[in-house]
C-alpha cells in the first residue's frame, strides 16, 4: 500500500519535470512535436480568458487536446510492466493520469471553477509569469521546488 502515496508523490513530480522541461522548453520550439502546449493551447488561453476551445471538441480530433491524452496514454503503458511487483503504485499513477485529464480539461472549460479549485494553474496561465506554477492537479511540487507564484489581485467573477 506505500505504492499510493508514492504513486502521488511520483505524478507530481512528472507532472512537474514535464510541464516544465517539456512542454515549456521543447515546446517552444515550433518544430518540436511539443509545441502545441505553448503555442496552441497557451496562446488560446490567454486569448480566451483560460478557457480552451480545443476540448469543447472529441478527444479523437489531433489537437492540443488529443496530444494530451497521447502522451498520458504513453506514460501510463510505460509503468504497466511494473505492474506485477508494484500494482497499487502503477494503478495510483493511472488514476493520476486519469485524474490529470479530467482536472485539466474541466479548468479550461470552466475558468471559474478554475479559479476557484486550482489557483495554481490558472496563476500559470493568466499571472505575469508563465515560467512557474507548473502543477496542474495540486501545487506541491512547486512549493518543493520554490516555483509556486501566486497571481496577486486575482479577480474571481
Amino acid at each position: 500500500m506505500i505504492g499510493i502515496p508514492l504513486g502521488l508523490i511520483t505524478a507530481n513530480a512528472v507532472e512537474w519535470v514535464f510541464h516544465k522541461h517539456v512542454l515549456h522548453n521543447l515546446g517552444r520550439n515550433r518544430d518540436s512535436f511539443w509545441s502545441f502546449h505553448w503555442h496552441d493551447h497557451h496562446r488560446q488561453v490567454r486569448k480566451n480568458g483560460f478557457l480552451d476551445e480545443d476540448y469543447r471538441e472529441p478527444p479523437w480530433n489531433w489537437n492540443a487536446q488529443t496530444k494530451e491524452v497521447a502522451a498520458l496514454v504513453a506514460g501510463a503503458a510505460a509503468v504497466t510492466p511494473l505492474m506485477p511487483v508494484a500494482p497499487f503504485y502503477v494503478g495510483t499513477l493511472y488514476y493520476c493520469a486519469w485524474n490529470y485529464y479530467r482536472v485539466h480539461r474541466k479548468s479550461h472549460l470552466d475558468p471559474g471553477w478554475a479559479r476557484e479549485h486550482l489557483p495554481w494553474h490558472y496563476d500559470h496561465h493568466m499571472g505575469s509569469n508563465p515560467d512557474a506554477n507548473w502543477c496542474v492537479t495540486r501545487p506541491w511540487f512547486d512549493y518543493i521546488m520554490g516555483t509556486r507564484e501566486p497571481m496577486e489581485n486575482r479577480a474571481i467573477a
